[in-house]
């Protein structure tokens, strides 16, 4: 199906806006999208004058039956009375909404232009033959709606006509798609017998469908929701350029989302420098009085001078976008070499790039098959969502939250490698009205470095109590110290004697308290040395918030005890406590400690003395870069 676009709607009688909502429209081959979207221009009077009854001359005089996607074809070639040809969409109206259909002729160009291109659906039209059924194709598809988030899917049972308007049939096929789709997460919000060719259904209910009560194809659309505007949305201006008039510095750009006056307070992101318009700049008149929206190309001048780069974001205080070094994205993979765990890439965010690093690979899938079979890899034209650790802080929001600022491109080696959408960000600090300016150290990382023989890193370990972590954090602390190294020991236990003396064992509180370890433990990694954190840390989510924290400076051990071992230790007689009931929230008695699924190290200090394990350790410091080989060489002869 190609694509078409009609002449632009008008205004409402009233003078508002219609509501715009874009829709994907997808199906098997052959199970008549094409005839439908014919069919849709012809009943909401979307088509040129006479266009119509010229096509259905043209197909008399062949001694050809007309099709209604004959509409399609002739529309494409001929670029008359008004007609606009867009590979991409199609537009019409109905009573309230303008649609636009996008393309989805196959899946892998559908994930191509959902993730990547400059449209998202806010909902979806499922097409399916009544005498053929729910396919596999028809599966696909609405694996592929709910990967991409899609929740607003209308489903059409084509070709009634086929199956004499069987109710029966109706109903076998609905109840299969919506089981299918429910089973996904997504609900259907309306099935609709239709026969694109005959319109019943399409626009009217006829009497060959007069046992359906439910709403026609165009009302299905008119029920659609729209995306907020983007003027509604919050405040996002990308800095394209600075340029420099007279007295006058004017960082220009687009504004992407909501809208500014002179006068307003906003934030520099990632940065978080606050400051206020002082006036907006224009060409050829300027300045400019009155709020600019959404979509206009402006200058400002700010009331006071701060560093600024080309790709910062500028925003209203009261909602700026997050400042990260860390994001979980869903992309669509185009590189001929599949993206697996570790890879090395080049992210754009708007005029913002980065370099970063792939840390982890979730749901990576073939989109051409039926279920969502793991990979470890995303290979050509595959999908995935991926953790990415960033090198810069870039200023950046959920796709969910801003579909304009919420969109990555991914380059490698100079390339455009795949695209993405935003799912989730790991805040930094928000911007607050007062300047807080970090000071950096007066030594350079490289020179910590020679001097300890190390690079810095949070040493992480996690296990049951009495599972030995103290015990080999401080035999490691020891054997680093007498090479020269510069570790230090971060026990849980001493830590909440006094930094987190304020916090108790609820989930909320164990959570800061390992927030603060990360914070801590990083600060210290960042500048060189080794912090040896030693925190049962139970919870999976605390601890992958850590790793977070510390970036690619996170080594994580499991002190992989069995619980039988470390009860029988019990040196500090906690498990005896927890057993008489005498100590609360103790985690070791019952299943409330998640163990770690892909440590950095394992480790069972029941089977191995202290002396090989801290070996291991050093092994495995040596092996991911933190220590030098020197180091370790040494530390193997005493």
């Amino acid at each position: 199906m190609n694509m078409i676009v009609t002449p632009a709607s008008p205004a409402t009688p009233n003078g508002t806006t219609r509501p715009q909502v874009r829709i994907v429209i997808v199906g098997h081959v052959d199970h008549g999208k094409s005839t439908l979207v014919g069919r849709l221009l012809h009943e909401t009077g979307s088509l040129p004058d006479g266009k119509l009854e010229m096509l259905k001359a043209v197909s008399a005089r062949r001694g050809m039956p007309f099709e209604w996607s004959f509409l399609l074809d002739a529309l494409q070639t001929e670029r008359d009375q008004g007609i606009t040809i867009d590979t991409t969409q199609i537009r019409f109206r109905t009573n309230s909404r303008d649609i636009v259909l996008i393309d989805a002729p196959g899946h892998a160009e559908f994930l191509r232009n959902m993730i990547t291109g400059a449209s998202q659906a806010d909902g979806a039209v499922l097409i399916i033959d009544a005498l053929e059924g729910v396919r596999d194709q028809t599966r696909r598809h609405g694996y592929l709606l709910h990967l991409l988030g899609v929740k607003q899917v209308a489903i059409v049972v084509n070709k009634m006509d086929r199956v004499d308007f069987s109710a029966e049939r109706f109903k076998e096929i609905s109840d299969e798609i919506s089981a299918h789709l429910n089973g996904l997460g997504v609900k259907p919000t309306a099935v609709i017998p239709i026969s694109a060719r005959d319109g019943d259904g399409v626009a009217d209910r006829t009497d060959r469908i007069g046992w359906y009560k439910g709403p026609t194809v165009v009302e299905a659309l008119d029920a659609l929701e729209p995306a907020r505007p983007l003027e509604a949305l919050a405040l996002r201006l990308p800095v394209q350029a600075i340029y420099k008039f007279d007295d006058r510095r004017i960082l220009a750009g687009r504004i992407e989302s909501g809208s500014l006056i002179a006068g307003d307070e906003v934030v520099i992101m990632p940065a978080g420098k606050i400051a206020k318009i002082k006036t907006v700049e224009s060409w050829p008149v300027t300045p400019v009085a009155g709020r600019q929206g959404a979509g206009r190309s402006v200058g400002i001048t700010l009331d006071r001078e701060l560093f600024i780069e080309r790709g910062d974001i500028i925003a209203h205080v009261s909602a700026a976008p997050r400042e990260t070094r860390r994001l979980r994205a869903r992309i669509f993979w185009l590189h001929d070499k599949p993206l697996a765990k570790g890879d090395q890439l080049l992210v754009r965010s708007g005029p913002k790039e980065s370099r970063a690093t792939v840390v982890e690979i979730e749901k990576a899938v073939d989109p051409g098959e039926l279920s969502s079979v793991e990979n470890k890899a995303i290979g050509r034209n595959h999908v995935g969502e991926i953790d990415i650790s960033l090198s810069n802080p870039i200023a950046t929001d959920p796709y969910t939250e801003n579909p304009r600022t919420g969109r990555l491109v991914i380059e490698v080696s100079g390339r455009i490698a795949g695209g993405g959408l935003v799912l989730s960000v790991d805040a930094g600090q928000r911007a607050v009205p007062v300047d807080i300016v970090p000071v950096e150290s007066a030594l350079r990382p490289d020179e910590r470095s020679a001097r300890y023989q190390h690079n810095g890193a949070v040493v992480w370990l996690t296990g049951l109590p009495a599972s030995g972590k103290s015990t080999l954090a401080k035999a490691l602390e020891r054997r680093l110290f007498s090479n020269g190294g510069s570790p230090v020991l971060l026990d849980g236990d001493t830590l909440r004697a006094g930094l987190n003396s304020d916090l108790g064992f609820s989930a909320a509180d164990r959570s800061e308290n390992i927030r603060r370890l990360a914070e801590v433990a990083t600060h210290l990694a960042r500048n060189g040395h080794i912090a040896i954190v030693a925190a049962v840390s139970p919870a999976r989510e605390d601890r992958a918030a850590a790793r977070r924290i510390a970036d690619t400076a996170f080594r994580e051990i499991h002190v992989a005890t069995p619980a039988e071992v470390c009860e029988d230790r019990d040196p500090k007689g906690h498990y005896k406590k927890a057993r008489a009931g005498a100590l609360a929230s103790f985690t070791g008695i019952g299943n409330d400690y998640e163990a770690p699924q892909a440590a950095e190290l394992v480790i069972d200090t029941s089977t191995r003395n202290v002396a090989d394990a801290v070996h291991e350790i050093e092994q495995m410091l040596k092996t991911t870069g933190v220590l030098f080989d020197e180091v370790v060489d040494l530390a193997a002869n005493i």
